[in-house]
C-alpha cells in the first residue's frame, strides 16, 4: 500500500527551485574549476543535487516519504555498493581510490547520496511515462542506470575509482564493464519498485525533479563531448539516456500544452 501523507506546507516551492539551481550551478562551474578544486566540486554537486532532491519530496509528499527515499535509495545504494567493493557482484570487481571524501563500510558517503539525488527523479519520469507497477519498475530502472553510462567514464576517467575486469563494454566506451550496467539494473529495479510501492503518486509530475533529470540529460552529452574529452560516452549515454530523457521530455511539453488549452 503507498505511504499516504499530506504535502508538507513548510517546504516553500522555492527552497526547492534554490537548492535545484545551486547544483546546476555547482555543475556548470565543474569543467571551468582548476584540477586541484575538482574533487572538491564533485562531492559538493553530489550534496546540493541530494538536498534538492530530498527537499522536492519532503514538498511534494512530506517527510516519512523524503525519509523512505533516503533509507531506501541510500541504503540500498550503500548495501549494493559495498557488497560489490567485497565481492564484485553484482557490478564486477572495482575499488574506490580514496579520492571522494569520508567512507562507510568501504564506500564513499557520497555514492549512496548520488543514488538517492538520482532515484527521485527517475521514480517521477517512470510514473510519468507509465502507469502499472511493472511498467514503472523497468522504466525507472533505464532510466537510473542509463545516467551511469554517464557517470561512471567519467569518475573512472578523474581517478575517483577503477575497474580491474573492464571488458566486454558498451560501444564507443572502454574500461566500464558490460557486469557493472547490469549491476545497476538490477540494484535500480528493487529500488524503484520498492519507492513506486511505499511512496504516494501525486496528480502531476515535480517540476523540480523533471527539471534535475533533463538537466542530467543534456548537460551529460554536452559535458562528455565539449569539455571532458569523452565523446564515446556522449554518444551511447546520449542514446542510451535519450530513450527515456526524450520522450519525458515531449510528455511534459504537451502536458502544458494540453493544460495551457484547458485554461
Amino acid at each position: 500500500m503507498a505511504l499516504a501523507e499530506l504535502r508538507a506546507p513548510t517546504t516553500s516551492r522555492q527552497a526547492v527551485w534554490v537548492l535545484v539551481t545551486a547544483a546546476v550551478g555547482s555543475q556548470i562551474l565543474y569543467p571551468l574549476m582548476p584540477e586541484s578544486w575538482l574533487t572538491t566540486v564533485t562531492i559538493a554537486s553530489v550534496v546540493l543535487f541530494f538536498l534538492a532532491s530530498v527537499a522536492d519530496a519532503y514538498r511534494v509528499l512530506g517527510a516519512a516519504s523524503a525519509a523512505v527515499l533516503v533509507a531506501v535509495a541510500g541504503g540500498g545504494g550503500l548495501v549494493a555498493e559495498s557488497v560489490g567493493v567485497a565481492t564484485g557482484w553484482p557490478f564486477g570487481q572495482y575499488a574506490y581510490t580514496g579520492t571522494l571524501g569520508p567512507e562507510l563500510l568501504g564506500v564513499p558517503v557520497v555514492v549512496p547520496m548520488a543514488w538517492v539525488m538520482m532515484a527521485w527523479p527517475a521514480l517521477v519520469v517512470a510514473r510519468t511515462l507509465a502507469g502499472n507497477a511493472v511498467a514503472v519498475t523497468a522504466l525507472g530502472a533505464v532510466a537510473l542506470t542509463t545516467w551511469d553510462v554517464f557517470l561512471d567514464p567519467q569518475m573512472v576517467a578523474a581517478g575517483h575509482w577503477r575497474w580491474f575486469d573492464p571488458e566486454p563494454g558498451l560501444p564507443l566506451i572502454p574500461g566500464i564493464p558490460l557486469t557493472n550496467y547490469l549491476g545497476w539494473l538490477v540494484v535500480s529495479a528493487v529500488v524503484l519498485a520498492t519507492l513506486n510501492a511505499l511512496l504516494r503518486r501525486p496528480d502531476r509530475p515535480s517540476a523540480p525533479a523533471a527539471t534535475l533529470y533533463l538537466w542530467v540529460y543534456f548537460s551529460s552529452v554536452m559535458g562528455h563531448a565539449v569539455f571532458f574529452g569523452l565523446p564515446g560516452s556522449a554518444a551511447t549515454g546520449g542514446v542510451l539516456m535519450g530513450v527515456v530523457a526524450i520522450p519525458f521530455a515531449v510528455s511534459l511539453v504537451r502536458s502544458r500544452a494540453r493544460r495551457r488549452a484547458q485554461s
